[in-house]
């Protein structure tokens, strides 16, 4: 039987001890997160970066504490940043992200390229092992008919319907069309109940407080409709983004809404401060 000295004896005990508690931290960490999502964030304010040095990025992002990012597509938003990835398969960039501590299950997809060349964009995801194509905007006019609405609603069922065949989620945010009126109604909530549920999930843009979205009271209004937001806080008397956590957005109300809302992640959209300042705060906030 192997004895140990009383020296090694409280030497072993005490690096016993520090890993239980480096476990300990981590496992407090992981649980934490909000409704135990990873930390994610969307890559568009960075996009500039990545034009320049796409792994140096990633490893800022996750230096600064992300685990997971959106994409913007490479074709869809080729003069934005993102036209360098052109040079890469999807298997390629999924190895890439990986090498860097990151997963991606989301990207952004631009509504023309979907009609001009959906299954070569759902190639492209696969092989890049999404899960997620969400679209900005169905690219409607500022000041639509309620024709205008239903046609746009049932172009993008169709598109979701093909995506769905696919095993891949079809998704919509709110930009421009989406928030505009009609008939003295929103867009959106026209949108919500034209679009099929089967086929098409949404994702919240939290910075439409500004414009009196609010994300929990949607979140709770359309259960089961939201696969994703986009987290920004918000200053009322600024009139500016800030820091999640630093703003007025009540985040324990609106991930606890979450939960109903049916999201499966989300993505921390500011510049790359304001994502880095956003981080210690997600990690800490139960809900």
């Amino acid at each position: 039987m192997l004895t140990l000295s009383r020296r090694a004896f409280f030497k072993t005990v005490a690096a016993d001890t520090v890993a239980a508690g480096l476990l300990s931290a981590s496992a407090r960490e992981l649980c934490a997160n909000p409704l135990g999502m990873p930390i994610g964030c969307q890559t568009y304010p960075v996009r500039a970066m990545i034009a320049k040095d796409f792994p140096g990025t990633l490893k800022q992002l996750a230096d600064a504490g992300f685990q997971t990012i959106e994409l913007c597509s490479p074709v869809g938003y080729a003069d934005s940043g993102f036209g360098g990835l052109a040079k890469y398969k999807g298997a390629e960039l999924r190895r890439i992200i990986g090498d860097a501590g990151l997963k991606c299950e989301s990207s952004h997809f631009d509504i023309k390229e979907l009609r001009e060349n959906q299954a070569g964009r759902i190639a492209w995801a696969k092989d890049l092992g999404l899960t997620q194509m969400l679209v900005p905007s169905l690219d409607g006019p500022r000041n639509p008919t309620m024709d205008d609405v239903k046609r746009a609603a049932g172009e993008y069922n169709k598109i979701g319907e093909k995506a769905a065949q696919a095993g891949i989620q079809q998704g919509l945010h709110n930009e421009g069309f989406e928030l505009s009126m009609v008939d003295g109604k929103r867009t959106y909530d026209l949108l919500l109940e034209l679009l099929d549920p089967k086929l098409v999930m949404f994702q919240f843009q939290c910075s439409t407080i500004s414009r009196g979205y609010d994300a929990a009271e949607y979140f709770i209004k359309y259960p089961g409709r939201f696969v994703s937001m986009h987290v920004q806080d918000w200053s009322p008397a600024a009139r500016k983004q800030m820091a999640v956590g630093q703003g007025t957005l009540d985040w324990t109300k609106i991930f606890t809404a979450a939960k109903t809302g049916g999201l499966k992640n989300y993505f921390v959209e500011m510049n790359l401060d304001l994502m880095r300042a956003s981080v210690p705060y997600l990690r800490n906030l139960q809900v």
